[in-house]
């Protein structure tokens, strides 16, 4: 029974992380005035790194503004994808 408590913690801690990554990312779309779809959810996880370690070194407080503001450093932004989707309309690679 220890066993199944473990993963049911697992899942549950998971779960909790992804909404308030989900929220985080929201956050930041809406402080760039763009949608959510052209937000990297993984990229804001990774942009998480970047800004303890701007708040540690005193130059960060609020994750949402500083994710907003390094948006393009950190790749949060997701590269408009035009080309490949006029190429696959005309059946091209």
């Amino acid at each position: 029974m220890g066993s199944a408590n473990g993963i049911q913690l697992q899942v549950w801690a998971t779960w909790l992380l992804d909404a308030r990554l989900v929220d985080l990312t929201d956050a930041v779309a809406a402080e760039l005035k763009v949608l959510f779809e052209a937000i990297s959810v993984e990229m804001v996880f990774r942009g998480l790194y970047h800004f303890t370690q701007a708040y540690h070194r005193g130059n960060a407080h609020d994750p949402v503004l500083y994710l907003a503001a390094h948006a393009r450093d950190l790749a949060i932004l997701k590269r408009n994808r035009r080309v490949k989707l006029a190429a696959a309309a005309t059946g091209g690679p």
